[in-house]
C-alpha cells in the first residue's frame, strides 16, 4: 500500500505561498489581539479597576471563608450530583429508547425529547417552587435542589442521546452474532455494546459532563449559592467586581480543566485495558483476506 508522508489525506499541505500567508495573517491576528488587550487593559487601569486596592482582599482569610469557598462549595456539590444523577438517567434512557417493546421504547423517546426542549433555567424555576410549595424540602435546601432537577433533567436527556449514538455507532455484526449465541437483547446490551460504546462515546460525555458544571452558575436565578453569583457580591461588597469576577473565572476553569484531564486520563486507561496494547497501523491490516485457522 503506497504511504504519503508528512501529509494528511484530509487535506492538502500549503504550498510555499500559502505558508507565507498563513504566518502574515497569524502574526496580523496577535497584533490585534495584543492592541485590544492593551486597550482594555489601560481602560480598566484608568478606571482604578486593576490597582493593588482592589486585589487586597483577596489576601484575606475572611473573604475566602465567607465568600468564595461556599460558592465553590456550591458549585461542586451541585455539579457532582447533578452528574452522578443524569448519567444514570442518561444511560437508562438511552437503553430504553433502544428497546424492543413499545412502551419503552416510546415513553423514553418522549422523555427525551421533551426534556431537551425544556430550558434548564425553566426547570430549575419549576422545581424550586414545586419543591416549596409541597414543602418536599427545607428551606436552605431549595435553592440546590431545584438546580439538581434542571440539570439532571436535561442533561439526562443529552446523555441518553450520546449513548443511542454510541451505541448505533458500533458494527450491526456484534449484535447478530451474540444473537447467534443465544444472548438476550439485555445481555448483549450489557456485557457487549456499552463497553465498546462508552469507550468511544467518553469525550462527547465529558463535554455534556463540563457544560454541566458551567450550568450551576444558572441557579443563581433562584438564589442558589454558587460561584459566580459569589463573584458578584463580592464585587458590589469590595467594589472591585473586574478582580472578582477575575479570580472566579480562574477557579471556574481550573475546575474544567482538572475535569477534562480526568477524563482523557481515563479514556486513555479505558483504551489501553480494552485493547490489550497500541492502536494498529492502518497500514499493517491485510487487506486481501486471512487465511482460516485450522481445524482440528
Amino acid at each position: 500500500m503506497d504511504t504519503v508522508s508528512g501529509a494528511s489525506v484530509l487535506f492538502d499541505a500549503p504550498g510555499p505561498r500559502a505558508r507565507v500567508r498563513n504566518h502574515i495573517i497569524s502574526a496580523v491576528t496577535a497584533v490585534i489581539v495584543l492592541a485590544v488587550a492593551w486597550a482594555v487593559y489601560t481602560r480598566l487601569n484608568a478606571n482604578g479597576q486593576l490597582t493593588a486596592a482592589k486585589w487586597e482582599p483577596f489576601l484575606t482569610a475572611n473573604l475566602w471563608t465567607t465568600y468564595v469557598l461556599p460558592g465553590v462549595r456550591g458549585t461542586l456539590t451541585a455539579a457532582a450530583v447533578s452528574i452522578a444523577l443524569a448519567l444514570v438517567l442518561g444511560f437508562l434512557l438511552g437503553v430504553g429508547r433502544m428497546s424492543k417493546h413499545t412502551g419503552i421504547r416510546w415513553a423514553s423517546s418522549v422523555f427525551v425529547e421533551f426534556f431537551r426542549a425544556v430550558p434548564v433555567l425553566i426547570m430549575m424555576i419549576f422545581a424550586y417552587f414545586l419543591y416549596a410549595f409541597y414543602g418536599v424540602f427545607q428551606s436552605q435546601y431549595l435553592a440546590l435542589a431545584g438546580v439538581i432537577t434542571g440539570l439532571t433533567l436535561y442533561n439526562g436527556a443529552v446523555i441518553a442521546e450520546i449513548v443511542r449514538a454510541g451505541v448505533r455507532a458500533l458494527p450491526r455484526g456484534q449484535g447478530e452474532a451474540a444473537s447467534a449465541l443465544g444472548l438476550t437483547s439485555g445481555q448483549t446490551m450489557r456485557a457487549i455494546l456499552l463497553p465498546q460504546a462508552v469507550t468511544s462515546m467518553l469525550p462527547v460525555l465529558i463535554s455534556q459532563l463540563v457544560v454541566v458544571l458551567k450550568d450551576t452558575a444558572i441557579g443563581y436565578q433562584i438564589t442558589f449559592v454558587e460561584m459566580v453569583r459569589q463573584g458578584t457580591v463580592v464585587g458590589s461588597s469590595y467594589g472591585n467586581y473586574i478582580p472578582a469576577l477575575i479570580v472566579i473565572a480562574v477557579l471556574m476553569i481550573s475546575v474544567n480543566f482538572a475535569l477534562s484531564w480526568f477524563a482523557t486520563w481515563l479514556e486513555k486507561r479505558m483504551r489501553r485495558a480494552r485493547r490489550g496494547g497500541a492502536a494498529l497501523d492502518p497500514d499493517e491490516i491485510e487487506q486481501e483476506g486471512v487465511p482460516g485457522a485450522k481445524v482440528e
